[in-house]
Parts: C-alpha cells; structure tokens; sequence
C-alpha cells in the first residue's frame, strides 16, 4: 500500500494478468484491439476467438 499527498491509501493488484489465462469476451477483445464495439467488431471478435482463441487476445496485451 502506498499513502498519497491527502493520506489516503491506495492498494496494488496482488495478481496481474497480462493475456489470455481469465475468461475472456468478444467486446474484450475488441477494446483490446483499439477498435470500438459494433455489430462488425464483435463479430470479427468472435470469428478470432473462435479460430485462435487465447491467442487471439494474447496478441494486443503485453
């Protein structure tokens, strides 16, 4: 935990996720990609999930 300038204090994540090991949807991966949801979008999200799955996520987070 760390105090800020007012002394409130703020927690840190203790488990960081970076790709696909959680459950994961098409509008997730749409955000991920920098795109905004449409009926287009999600389905091209479902279309790479479907075809890749984790890896289709994987490929935008670090």
């Amino acid at each position: 935990m760390s105090a800020d300038d007012e002394g409130a204090t703020t927690e840190r994540p203790t488990d960081l996720y970076t790709g696909g090991e959680r459950p994961f949807d098409a509008e997730d991966l749409v955000r991920a990609s920098g795109r905004e949801p449409s009926p287009e979008s999600l389905e091209w999200a479902r279309r790479m999930i479907e075809e890749k799955g984790a890896a289709a996520l994987e490929r935008y987070l670090p």
